[in-house]
């Protein structure tokens, strides 16, 4: 008897639209049979090949099912029986994501830039690029970096990350960029403004595009003092603000969609309390069945419409994303800061400005405090 099996190359976890595969019909227990192949997908009821496999460039309406039989070449009416269903999933065109730790650095100090993808699975290579570069009176360095990552003959790449600074100096930026609405994601009508904080009287903004160049508020919006509006979002950008004495503030990434997931902006700290919610372009109400996902993974799929997480630990961070009635939001990143590590670049700033040795105690004593009163405050927020 002969047993007839579709296999997969290569053999990822996950396939993403665009990338160029091969499917195999296997024969065990036929001898010296000659065969052709026969094979049923999602677009067809019959394909025929002459060889026992069929390499295609796969998009989303190639998910399915494949199933494949042998024919005798020398009696076309002898043939084995159908395998089994291979069911197929074909992706969207992942997304990279790159992290920085830490994002300052004293000059000389080492930094860990991480690429990631947003699906996980395997087979990957990454590709690196430094995007811009920045000396602001010969102390304060700034530089851009974008990663994507690439698989497969000829290579399938990822979309690349949204870029990240890295800054090195004597000081962290004391200026700041603040949006409004303050949330990642607004719906493609959405009036944004972002307004530059800081001590400095002439502020521009600038925004690096996922699919365009470099530019000025000047080029896609309105300057008004240090705020830039913009009276639309038409693509996925990273913003920053700059100063005509040198000064740079924190970036910030905004994408333009027709259903949101509301999430936070900037990087949470460990023990505090977050809250997702899912908002639509028209305003309706959302009134239940709102899924959310980690990762992909489903989280809670109960009447709630807001996912709250009462205390947030590293675990937490991750993509996020949000489903109602069919239609999804993309997936926004949240980034969780480790308490610690922020109470010792605050010690190391205290004992920088405070030479005495009774000073450098009264510090310690300081950061201590502090951090007793965080681990309460995460103590009292998760009960």
């Amino acid at each position: 008897s002969t047993s007839v099996s579709v296999t997969l190359q290569p053999d990822w976890s996950q396939i993403f639209s665009g990338e160029k595969i091969t499917v195999r019909c296997e024969i065990q227990g036929g001898g010296d049979t000659e065969w052709d192949y026969e094979w049923k997908t999602p677009q067809s009821t019959s394909h025929q090949t002459h060889v026992n496999y069929w390499t295609l460039s796969v998009s989303e309406s190639s998910s399915g099912n494949y199933m494949c039989r042998g024919r005798n070449r020398r009696d076309s009416y002898s043939s084995t029986q159908w395998s089994k269903n291979f069911t197929l999933t074909v992706s969207d065109k992942p997304q990279s994501v790159l992290t920085v730790s830490p994002s300052w650095l004293s000059p000389g100090a080492s930094v860990t830039l991480k690429c990631e993808v947003e699906h996980p699975s395997a087979g990957w290579r990454f590709y690196w690029y430094k995007t811009d570069s920045y000396v602001v009176h010969g102390q304060t360095h700034t530089a851009g970096y974008v990663c994507r990552a690439g698989r497969g003959e000829p290579v399938f790449y990822t979309e690349h990350s949204k870029p990240t600074f890295v800054w090195s100096g004597d000081f962290p930026p004391s200026a700041s960029l603040t949006v409004s609405p303050d949330r990642v994601q607004h719906f493609t009508s959405d009036s944004v403004s972002l307004s530059c904080e800081g001590n400095s009287t002439e502020w521009r903004v600038r925004r690096f595009p996922e699919d365009s160049y470099l530019s000025l508020c000047s080029d896609w919006g309105t300057m008004t003092g240090s705020t830039c509006n913009i009276s639309g979002l038409n693509s996925s950008a990273v913003y920053w603000c700059e100063s005509g004495s040198g000064q740079f503030t924190n970036s910030v990434n905004i994408t333009g969609h027709n259903m949101i997931l509301m999430s936070p902006v900037r990087p949470v700290t460990e023990g505090q309390s977050v809250s997702l919610g899912c908002r639509l372009k028209t305003g309706q109400k959302l009134s239940n069945n709102v899924f959310f996902y980690q990762n992909d993974k489903l989280l809670q799929n109960d009447t709630r419409v807001e996912l709250i997480i009462s205390a947030v630990s590293k675990s937490h961070e991750g993509f996020y994303k949000c489903q109602h009635s069919g239609k999804e939001s993309p997936q926004s990143w949240m980034t969780v800061t480790i308490v610690s590590l922020v109470l010792l670049v605050l010690l190391l700033l205290l004992c920088r400005f405070r030479r005495s040795k009774r000073e450098i105690f009264v510090s310690l004593i300081l950061a201590v405090y502090l951090l007793l009163s965080l681990v309460l405050f995460r103590y009292i927020d998760v009960f």
